[in-house]
């Protein structure tokens, strides 16, 4: 019988933030500070209770009120918060955006994964073509472009696409050679495939759900494998790096250490899989907001 060799699960913070910090988290919330505003946020993973005292958390300038459905919810202003703000990590800027989405237009946690995107394409020395499948509001692209490479950046929502594109103005990245497509992932990649149109790095970020422009449905347990083996066909013959990321946390970094591996069998290079984390200011817990798997070339 032959020998498995178990996988070590990274864990992965960001070092470099000067603009966030997770102060506090505790009974379902998190208190994080956002540039010069601080906010309470729901994170049902904060099982354990509040370090800070009740006046730090009174002090916050909003709160997000959760409503029904995942990602429903309002938020209740303490005090006067501007409608849109920017923050900065190493140079590379993002505008913030209360809405009535949960989200606020990043994921700091990530910010491990725009160095290590960075850090591949600039040490390719040739150049690439990068594809964000998913890419959001565009950091991850912004760190692609900065490291050199040319980028693609498919999303099915135009308000995300709009808001990558300010992003990387703002980062100083305008002239970059980046594609921006309002685009259903998976529509796209096939027809990339029948185009023979290959890519030296791919990054992905699906979410557990979501609609694509034609009113096509992602679900991520049920589409994850059709998307990935999609991916392998856009692969160039030797390909740089692939980064997936998952915050379908009843999942398994294990899980996507393995479907990954079925992608780049036989590349070699160096597969790693863990969580993403956020460490807390106030008592030093660590609380984890993602999954992933990184592929990269020897």
């Amino acid at each position: 019988m032959k020998q498995t060799t178990l996988p070590t699960i990274q864990v992965l913070s960001s070092q470099g933030w000067q603009d966030f910090e997770l102060l506090d988290s505790g009974d379902g919330e998190t208190l994080v500070r956002v540039g010069a505003h601080k906010l309470i946020r729901p994170e049902p993973q904060a099982i354990w209770s509040k370090a800070l005292p009740k006046s730090d958390w009174k002090a916050a300038d909003a709160v997000m009120v959760p409503t029904s459905g995942e990602h429903g919810g309002y938020w209740k202003f303490n005090q006067p918060v501007p409608e849109t703000w920017v923050i900065d990590y190493k140079g590379l800027k993002s505008e913030i955006h209360l809405s009535t989405s949960r989200h606020i237009g990043i994921f700091p946690e990530q910010a491990n994964h725009w160095d290590w995107i960075e850090n591949q394409a600039h040490t390719a020395n040739r150049p690439i073509k990068v594809i964000n499948l998913f890419g959001y509001t565009g950091m991850a692209t912004a760190a692609a472009a900065r490291g050199g490479a040319q980028v693609t950046h498919v999303d099915a929502a135009k308000q995300a696409v709009n808001w990558a594109s300010h992003n990387l103005e703002l980062s100083g990245l305008g002239d970059a050679p980046v594609r921006w497509l309002i685009e259903d992932a998976r529509k796209y990649l096939k027809r990339e495939a029948k185009r023979k149109s290959f890519y030296d790095g791919i990054i992905l970020d699906p979410p557990k759900f979501g609609r694509g422009p034609s009113g096509s449905v992602w679900e991520y347990f049920k589409d994850i494998s059709d998307l990935l083996a999609l991916c392998k066909q856009v692969l160039t013959a030797h390909p740089r790096f692939i980064c997936l990321t998952s915050y379908a946390i009843q999942a398994s970094a294990l899980v996507l250490h393995e479907a990954l591996g079925e992608i780049v069998k036989g590349l070699g290079g160096e597969l790693n899989c863990g969580e993403l984390v956020t460490v807390e200011k106030s008592q030093g817990r660590i609380l984890s907001h993602a999954l992933f798997a990184r592929w990269c070339a020897d």
